[in-house]
């Protein structure tokens, strides 16, 4: 009677786990599909761009101008640890920027630059709206406003057509995570 009853546990926890995969890998597919959706437009392009090249070429001046874009600027703000701040924000802009170039885990890729959009707002441009008024600030903050609405729309729509995203979803899509699985457990 034991060993029935034994059998039988082993047996459900066995099914359990196959399920748990076959759960877990479809999550993983649909997260993956998620991840490097893209459309079949053009329209990403430009604005990958311009984003992509602009956060890059920020992230290389606050090293190569610490003084004035790097620590310094971060000491000024009024960061605790300002040399900490300013590298490793330059490292994600950096790192970040690239990959939204070649349109490589785009959205992905956005969600720490937003951070740092939304973090130089709070810290630079806030305080000017307080201080100098609204004209001031709508004039100041006009780049970083664009950058922001266009990271939102790289993380909303996806990079485009031309991108290794693109390249990834079809890839995927022959199947994902659990074909993959099987063709190799096949072979």
């Amino acid at each position: 009677m034991f060993n029935k009853c034994f059998g039988v546990v082993i047996l459900v926890q066995v099914l359990t786990r196959q399920e748990y995969r076959q759960n877990r890998d479809m999550a993983t597919d649909r997260l993956v599909h998620y991840i490097f959706r893209t459309g079949d437009e053009w329209r990403g392009i430009p604005v990958r761009l311009g984003v992509g090249l602009i956060f890059l070429s920020e992230g290389i001046q606050k090293f190569l101008f610490p003084e004035v874009l790097g620590t310094g600027r971060f000491e000024k703000i009024g960061f605790a640890d300002p040399e900490f701040w300013a590298y490793f924000t330059g490292v994600f802009e950096v790192i970040c920027g690239f990959l939204v170039l070649l349109g490589a885990a785009t959205r992905l890729a956005g969600i720490p630059l937003l951070v740092i959009m939304v973090t130089a707002f709070i810290t630079t441009k806030w305080p000017l709206l307080q201080n100098r008024g609204f004209w001031v600030f709508a004039h100041e903050y006009r780049t970083d406003f664009a950058m922001t609405v266009l990271l939102i729309y790289l993380v909303v729509f996806g990079p485009g057509k031309w991108s290794l995203d693109h390249v990834w979803q079809n890839t995927f899509k022959s199947g994902g995570i659990q074909a993959s699985r099987q063709r190799s457990a096949d072979s």
